[in-house]
């Protein structure tokens, strides 16, 4: 399948082909249809990668402590090479996902259904069921690619918990700030907006927003005395992106007393207590799509909150969102503005980088005939003939650890890389293509079952060594795992009785990061045995 790729390192766009995701429990696997850019969130993934490496060490001060902190521990040339591995590594953009579920390990949705998720740029996208929702049938497929942004936008507006009849600022009208300004509107709130794009500025007037341009400084605060019968805003949604602290102390002057000012965006937060003192202002930061995000119990475990205790969790908003469209309250055709095919992405990138006018950038996916081939979890990186005598290595991970220590050691020992396999396939396709390895791969089943394998490298997670080590010696596979090796006593058990039937091969497990001398023991032994 293809998928769209940033840079981190420069910048630049590419139209990649990967291995399809295996559709594990509790996640639906969704041949896309279309797909959103979000200009905000991938302008500055480009901006970041186009940056040199002092502007990026400033825009992330955070990180620049971790890694002076690490340069204390493992001195500054192997802090060098981690962050070089770092930003080498290729960024999956893109989480407005619109397409038709293939395959369907979740309870609710089935094969054929139309959904919505927050996949990434990619012909297929493995999406946990609380990340997914059904769009209702009269919605089509482009504005339906509207509502993740919308989500963002309505758990803004839950947290800023407005009535009926009050005054509401949205400063900054991009594509997340105009859905907004309409649920607002829908929710019979009078909305002021705040922009410096004058098209952007009209758009809002059409949904019904009384605007101002943010330059003017005098009119801002003119407009909202005017609109709130000089009695104050009741309560500002920031849904710009800028660096300037002024956004909040702007907020927060024309607020009322005990008014309430929520960021949904990202601006400067450098706060003036004054602004927040004598009024007793309430400030707080939304967290994307709504309670549940970025809580693995809930996202990737599948475990719901009870609607009595969480109401609107981010698959609720989803549907709420995809409600409004139905209803028509939600209107996204004239915030589209660019189409693009999936081939000309890169096109699509650029003109977000450039800063030329746009709003609304839609991805359109080919209706592909070979659906073996889209869902294929197996690609093949290189036509090279094998060495007869040499091992072939499998490695099951291609995480950072084994990237930038393992697969270079076992590359230097002289050992024939054959398949490596990842979860995604991101970072299989792409170590892959670095190293050399003849295929890339995201099921580990296909490794065991294949007769060309002599030896298989486990560089996974922790809980998955027991399992993948009794499959490879079952297999009939030499097994090298990374430390620590991970069992229980039950599983310790299975291993020993796995070992005592193919007691023809070996088992190794790593201790250090000095792994070259014992890859070299573990050829030669291998070797010998042959």
């Amino acid at each position: 399948m293809k998928q769209i790729f940033q840079s981190l390192k420069d910048g630049t766009t590419s139209v990649q082909n990967v291995p399809s995701p295996i559709c594990k429990e509790g996640h639906v696997l969704i041949a896309s249809k279309v797909s959103l850019v979000s200009p905000g969130t991938e302008r500055m993934l480009i901006d970041f990668g186009k940056s040199n490496a002092f502007q990026k060490a400033k825009s992330q001060p955070d990180k620049v402590r971790d890694v002076i902190e690490k340069a204390k521990t493992d001195g500054i040339a192997a802090t060098i090479d981690a962050v070089r591995s770092k930003l080498d590594q290729p960024f999956a953009p893109g989480y407005c996902n619109v397409g038709r579920v293939a395959t369907s390990k979740a309870d609710g949705f089935k094969p054929g259904d139309r959904v919505v998720s927050n996949g990434h740029h990619a012909e297929m996208v493995h999406v946990p069921k609380h990340l997914s929702a059904k769009i209702p049938k009269t919605v089509s497929d482009e504005t339906a690619s509207f509502t993740i942004l919308g989500a963002i936008g309505l758990q803004g507006i839950r947290l800023a918990n407005p009535t009926i009849g009050e005054t509401i600022v949205v400063t900054g009208l991009g594509l997340i700030g105009l859905l907004t300004v309409q649920i607002l509107r829908a929710h019979g709130c009078k909305v002021l907006g705040i922009d410096i794009d004058p098209d952007r500025r009209a758009l809002a007037a059409s949904f019904g927003a009384e605007v101002v341009d943010p330059a003017e400084s005098n009119n801002v605060f003119l407009a909202a005395s005017k609109i709130s019968r000089n009695r104050g805003i009741d309560a500002v949604i920031i849904t710009a992106s800028t660096q300037s602290n002024e956004v909040v102390s702007q907020a927060a002057r024309m607020c009322r007393k005990r008014g309430r000012i929520v960021l949904v965006g990202v601006v400067g937060l450098d706060l003036r207590r004054a602004d927040f003192y004598e009024k007793e202002l309430t400030f707080q930061v939304a967290c994307s799509y709504g309670p549940g995000r970025y809580d693995e119990s809930y996202e990737g475990g599948s475990n719901d909150y009870p609607i009595g205790f969480v109401r609107w969790t981010e698959q609720r908003n989803f549907e709420a969102v995809l409600d409004l469209m139905e209803s028509g309250v939600i209107d996204t055709t004239s915030l589209v503005t660019h189409r693009f095919e999936l081939a000309d992405s890169p096109e699509a990138m650029e003109l977000i980088a450039s800063r030329a006018p746009a709003l609304g950038i839609v991805i359109e996916y080919p209706n592909r005939q070979d659906q073996l081939e889209l869902t294929s979890p197996f690609i093949k990186l290189s036509e090279s003939k094998s060495s007869p005598g040499v091992q072939k290595i499998a490695f099951l991970g291609a995480g950072n650890y084994a990237s930038r220590f393992l697969i270079p050691a076992f590359k230097k020992s002289g050992v024939e890389l054959h398949t490596i396999v990842s979860q995604g396939g991101v970072s299989a396709s792409y170590n892959g293509n670095k190293y050399g390895f003849k295929n890339a791969c995201t099921d580990d089943g296909l490794v065991f079952s294949d007769p060309n394998i002599d030896t298989v490298v486990i560089a996974t997670r922790h809980d998955l060594h027991a399992r993948q080590v009794v499959a490879a010696l079952e297999a009939g596979k030499n097994v090298f795992c990374e430390k620590p090796l991970c069992i229980t006593l039950s599983e310790l058990q299975a291993i020993r009785e796995t070992y005592a039937k193919n007691s023809g091969k070996k088992l190794f497990v790593g201790f250090n990061r000095r792994y070259s001398p014992l890859i070299r023991q573990m050829k030669e032994k291998l070797e010998s045995s042959n």
